[in-house]
């Protein structure tokens, strides 16, 4: 019998909640491993709709999204992002996601 893989404990947990957004947030970062970076930039999209949104997800999907060459829509989520950890009174991660802003600013278009 084969062992179970991260992602498929990480799916059978959220079976039994699929509101925690700490698991969905988790499943995304293994989809990305896997090389599904689609599946898991929808996943933290869905995460930064929530309420309260998940504000490192807004950071994961720019990381992802720029490792993937796509800068300029790398900037949205960061952007979004630094409001909404503000707004949540986390100062250091929109200060990390200010300087990859600023990062990216520096690759142009």
């Amino acid at each position: 019998m084969a062992a179970t893989s991260r992602r498929q404990q990480i799916e059978a947990m959220l079976a039994d909640d699929l509101q925690d957004c700490f698991l969905r947030y988790s499943l995304a970062m293994e989809l990305q491993k896997e090389g599904e970076h689609e599946r898991s930039i929808e996943l933290l999209r869905a995460l930064m709709a929530g309420e309260p949104p998940y504000v490192v997800a807004f950071f994961m999907a720019a990381k992802q999204l720029a490792g993937l060459g796509r800068i300029a829509e790398a900037r949205n989520p960061l952007r979004d992002g630094i409001e909404q950890a503000r707004r949540q009174c986390d100062a250091r991660t929109a200060s990390e996601m200010s300087e990859y802003l600023t990062t990216l600013g520096l690759l142009g278009e």
